[in-house]
């Protein structure tokens, strides 16, 4: 399984190839869809997730910051926007992020809310 970062997945021509990517959570919405990234540049890759496979107690833990590693393959993308997302078959938590200490979301803060909540 090949380990590949989020700037070569998004520019893969290769479907259905098993992957193996680690970064951090942007967004996590209607307890399926993972904004993930790692640094290798500014987009973010969609990661789908059955939640009626994975267990309950790892998708509470799934918050922004928190850092994961995912296992799946890379498929055509269904929805807009992207070409490519992730079909996940197993992930692993790697740090937690507690939004009560870490309340950046991604949204529009004010410059004091940032100053005052330095990550």
């Amino acid at each position: 399984m090949k380990r590949l970062n989020v700037a070569e997945l998004l520019q893969s021509e290769k479907k259905l190839q098993e992957i193996t990517i680690k970064g951090w959570v942007r967004t996590f919405r209607s307890n399926r869809f993972i904004a993930l990234n790692d640094g290798s540049c500014l987009k973010n890759i969609q990661c789908v997730i059955d939640f009626e496979k994975i267990d309950e107690n790892i998708l509470k833990r799934i918050t922004t910051g928190a850092a994961i590693s995912i296992k799946g393959t890379l498929v055509e993308s269904q929805g807009k926007g992207q070409s490519v997302e992730i079909q996940i078959t197993e992930i692993e938590i790697l740090g937690d992020s507690n939004p009560e200490e870490y309340p950046i979301q991604p949204k529009k803060h004010s410059l004091e809310f940032l100053r005052e909540n330095e990550h």
